[in-house]
Formats: C-alpha cells, structure tokens, sequence
C-alpha cells in the first residue's frame, strides 16, 4: 500500500481532486474505479469521491503496476478541483488572467488548460462558464465542449451557483454584516461574516447574493474594509511576491444540470494567503482552518 498524509496544500479538497492531481493523465474511467473498487481509502475507511480531505488525514492507496506507471509519468501542471466529461473546476491561481490578454502574451486558464488535457489525447477547448478576476484565486468552472458551455452557461444565469469566498481585508472588523448597495444602478447584496481579526487587518468569509463585477472588492472598499493588495479600490499593496490580491474563491456548489447530483467543490489556499491568514491572529487562524470546510454563510434572500 501507498501511503500519503494530507498537508494545508491538501486540506478541504476532494479525494477525487486529490486522485487526479495524483494521477493527472489517468483516464475518469480508471480513476472512478479505484474508488469503487476500495482501492482507495481515507483513515483506513473506504470514502466516496465527493467527501473532503482535512488537514492529517491518510490516504491509502493499493499499489498495481498501472498504478506506479502512472505515478512515474505524472507532471506538474493546473490544480484540478472536479472533472467530469461535461466539466472541469480549476483552482485559478491568483495573477492568473481566464483569458489572453490583448497587450500581452501571458498565461491564462483557459488555453493552459487546453494544452493539459489535449496533453492526455482528448481534442477539447476550454471555455469559460463563469469567471473570476485576474487577481483572484480559487474555484472556477470551465466547459469541455461547446454543448456543455451552453448547458451549463444556461443553468448559472437561471439557477445560479452558491459561492463562498475569503477575503483578507485592511483594518479589524467584526461580527456579520449584509451590504445593500447598488452598483451601476443594479441591485447588488453581499453578506460577510468575519472569521477573525488581528494587526489591522480581518479575514472574512464572503458570499455574493448577486453577481455584478468586481462586487465583493467594491463592496469592501465601500464599508472602509479594501481587499489587502487590491489597488485598484484603495487596498493596501502587498509584497511584489504575492500573485494578485487576497481574495479567494473557496467553495462553489451547485446541482449539476446534466446528472442532477448536487456537487460541492472546495478550492484549497495558496501558500502566501495561508501566510497572510496567520499573520492576522495565528491562533485563531490556526483553529479556524480545522474547521473551515464547515463554514456556512446565508447567500440565498430571506423569507
């Protein structure tokens, strides 16, 4: 058996996103059945793939010669949060543009993943099912074919996704709040809870009710509360080292419109937000991240 203990780099994330960033160029069929099979296990019990990893948990795995052929080819590249056929979630990092920019030839989401899985022999272009800002991190979805961009671009605009962000934001804050405040004269809500506070700054948990641009970070900067690193609406620069802003795109869940299963996908954090969380109150950062695949914000309208 193999043995692999869960580190921060792991914790709140699948066990089937852990198989696939363990064996990227696994076929889906070979990957849903060491997981059928029992082949798979989490603490000594057989998990199912959509249960979440925590900090310290062993995943055992039953070794096989296509099991250590596949480990030995493996390579570095995107971190993959869920793939099925019709989908794939990606945890974007931050200062990662979606698309191509115009004025630079930069790496971006969308065709680096295109090359990561037409790198495994299927003919596929990503696209975009809902986005996130350059500077952002964390879960976003992408579509395999122009069927499944069309289904699931239908589906976001009449059901919408639950999304649950975190934000590290300038100056101590706390309690909960809700922010009613229109922007570019359309109705825009987002509510917050602060997780903990400390050397002038707070890290919340974010939930967008509605959907307008760039809505959290001017909501944010509207209460006096700016994204740490986001200069763009008034937020403190951090070290040239850390990619993008400290806003992060933690859990998106949603019942996927072609097999009716509800699926819930956590992003884990990057290393320099892990950094950035302690260094508000380490103690009760470090309390907080046993639990934190738990949080719970309200997104949908009361009554």
């Amino acid at each position: 058996m193999l043995t692999f203990v869960m580190n921060e780099k792991e914790h709140s994330r699948r066990v089937d996103s852990y198989l696939r960033n363990l064996l990227p160029t696994a076929p889906l069929s070979y990957l849903k059945k060491l997981l059928t099979s029992g082949h798979v296990q989490v603490n000594d019990s057989v998990p199912a793939g959509a249960d979440l990893l925590r900090l310290g948990d062993r995943v055992t795995l039953k070794e096989s010669h296509r099991l250590t052929t596949l480990l030995a080819g493996r390579r570095v590249g995107l971190d993959i949060l869920f793939e099925d056929q019709w989908i794939m979630l990606f945890n974007k990092p931050g200062g990662m543009p979606m698309h191509r920019a115009a004025e630079v030839d930069d790496r971006n989401l969308v065709d680096v993943g295109t090359l990561l899985i037409r790198g495994r022999g299927e003919e596929a272009k990503l696209r975009p099912v809902n986005r996130l800002d350059r500077g952002t991190s964390g879960a976003v979805i992408l579509a395999k074919s122009p069927s499944a961009a069309g289904m699931f671009g239908r589906f976001v605009k009449e059901e919408g996704l639950d999304k649950l962000y975190l934000a590290v934001v300038a100056g101590e804050l706390s309690g909960e709040g809700t922010i009613d405040e229109p922007l570019e004269g359309k109705e825009s809500i987002t509510r917050y809870e602060v997780l903990c506070a400390g050397n002038g700054m707070a890290v919340l948990a974010v939930a967008p009710v509605t959907g307008r641009m760039h809505q959290i970070r001017q909501h944010l900067v509207r209460i006096g509360h700016p994204v740490m690193g986001d200069v763009r609406y008034k937020g403190y620069p951090l070290p040239a080292s850390f990619p993008g802003f400290a806003l992060h795109s933690f859990r998106t869940a949603f019942t996927h419109p072609a097999t009716g299963v509800h699926e819930t996908v956590c992003a884990p954090l990057p290393a320099q937000l892990q950094e950035l969380c302690s260094g508000c109150n380490r103690e009760a950062w470090s309390d907080l991240q046993s639990r934190i695949v738990d949080l719970r914000v309200i997104t949908q309208a009361e009554g």
